[in-house]
C-alpha cells in the first residue's frame, strides 16, 4: 500500500511537472477509457464490502432522480489496490481512490485532472482508518459528486464543441442573442421567433432541446408554478403528439425540482420533471435552465428531453443536460449582458 500511495504521488508530481512545460503533459496522456457514467472504486476489498463501501455506494450509486425506471446516479466498478496497478485501469475517465493507512501523513480529500489519461477525473480519499474514510465521504460527499459531474459534463461539451454543427448555433443566436453549442447529428426541427426545437432522434431515442422565451413577469417570475404554467402553454402550441389533439405538456404525478444554480456568471433557475403527452402514452423526463435575457424583458428557457421506452435513461438524459451548460451568448449580447 505504501508503494502504491508513492507511485500516485509520483504521478501527479510528474503530470504536474510536464504541465507546467511548453507542449506539456496533454500531448503525452492517453485518452480516458471507461463507459461514461462510470466510476472506478480502488480500494481493499475488505473495506468495500464494509463500512466504507457502504457510504461509497450510497453516496454516488444512490438513486438518480427523476427517471422512469430506477437508475443509480453513477455505474460503480471496483478494484483492488494490486489490480490498478494495470495501465487498463489507471486510464480510466473518473477514479476514487481510497487510502487507508494509520501512517499516512495527512488524512482529506484531494482532487486532481489528468494523472493518467485525458480528461481524466481523480479524487484520493486518504484516512487513518475506516472510520475517518466514511467521514470524509459524509462531509465532502457534495463536493466529489459536484467533481464528478462536471468532468462527465465538460466532456459531452468539449466534444459538442470539437465536432459542432455551426449552424445551429448561429440560427439560434440570432433569434435568441444566445445558444447552446451542439455536436454533429442535431437537427433544427422546428424554428420560430419565440420557439426553437433542435433534435437528434434516432429510431428508438430521441434527444431533444427546446429554446423559447415569454416576457419576463414582476411577480415571483421564477417560481415552480410559473415556470410550469409558460412551460405548458408554450409546449402545447409548438410539440404536437402524433394524434389530433394531442400535445407535450409537464406530468402531474411528478412534482418538479427547482434548483437555483450560478454558471459563468449566469444565474440559471433549473427546474426536474417529467413530461407526457396529453392523450397519449408517451413520457419522459427533462431538465430546463431558465435565465433572464440580457436586457431583462424576457425569460429564455433552455430545455433538454429524453424519449427512450426502450432504454436506461440516464446517460440519454446526462449527454443533452449538459448541452444545457454550454449556452454561450453572441458577442454583442455578452458586452450588452455586462
Amino acid at each position: 500500500m505504501r508503494r502504491f500511495l508513492n507511485f500516485f504521488l509520483l504521478s501527479v508530481l510528474l503530470a504536474a511537472c510536464l504541465s507546467g512545460c511548453k507542449g506539456g503533459s496533454k500531448a503525452l496522456l492517453p485518452s480516458v477509457s471507461g463507459k461514461a457514467g462510470e466510476v472506478l472504486v480502488v480500494i481493499d476489498r475488505a473495506d468495500w464490502e464494509g463500512a466504507v463501501g457502504n457510504a461509497a455506494r450510497e453516496l454516488l450509486a444512490d438513486e438518480c432522480p427523476y427517471l422512469a425506471q430506477r437508475e443509480p446516479l453513477y455505474t460503480l466498478v471496483n478494484v483492488t489496490p494490486a489490480g490498478f496497478d494495470s495501465d487498463m485501469f489507471k486510464i480510466h475517465r473518473n477514479v476514487l481512490l481510497f487510502k487507508i493507512d494509520p501512517q499516512i501523513d495527512s488524512a482529506g480529500v484531494f482532487f486532481r485532472k489528468d494523472v493518467w489519461s485525458q480528461p481524466q477525473c481523480v479524487i484520493q480519499v486518504a484516512a487513518y482508518d475506516a472510520d475517518g474514510a466514511v467521514e470524509l465521504l459524509q462531509k465532502k460527499g457534495s463536493l466529489i459528486v459536484r467533481s464528478i459531474e462536471q468532468a462527465e459534463r465538460d466532456r459531452v461539451i468539449r466534444n459538442a464543441m470539437l465536432y459542432e454543427e455551426k449552424s445551429i448555433y448561429e440560427s439560434v443566436a440570432s433569434e435568441f442573442g444566445g445558444s447552446p453549442h451542439f455536436p454533429m447529428g442535431y437537427k433544427i426541427k422546428k424554428a420560430s421567433p419565440d420557439f426553437y426545437w433542435i433534435a437528434d432522434d434516432k429510431q428508438y431515442v430521441y434527444q431533444d432541446v427546446f429554446v423559447y422565451r415569454y416576457p419576463a413577469e414582476k411577480d415571483h417570475p421564477f417560481s415552480s408554478a410559473n415556470i410550469i404554467r409558460h412551460r405548458n402553454e408554450i409546449l402545447k402550441e409548438n410539440v404536437p403528439g402524433m394524434f389530433d389533439n394531442t400535445y407535450m405538456t409537464t406530468s402531474v404525478f411528478f412534482t418538479p425540482m427547482i434548483e437555483y444554480l450560478k454558471f459563468r456568471g449566469r444565474d440559471i433557475v433549473q427546474t426536474r420533471g417529467m413530461w407526457e403527452v396529453e392523450g397519449d402514452y408517451m413520457g419522459g423526463p427533462f431538465v430546463s435552465h431558465s435565465f433572464y435575457s440580457p436586457d431583462g424583458k424576457d425569460i429564455i428557457v433552455a430545455e433538454a428531453f429524453v424519449y427512450a421506452p426502450r432504454y436506461d435513461k440516464r446517460q440519454y438524459l446526462r449527454q443533452v443536460e449538459s448541452l444545457l451548460y454550454s449556452w454561450e451568448w453572441s458577442q454583442k449580447d455578452q458586452k450588452e449582458e455586462k
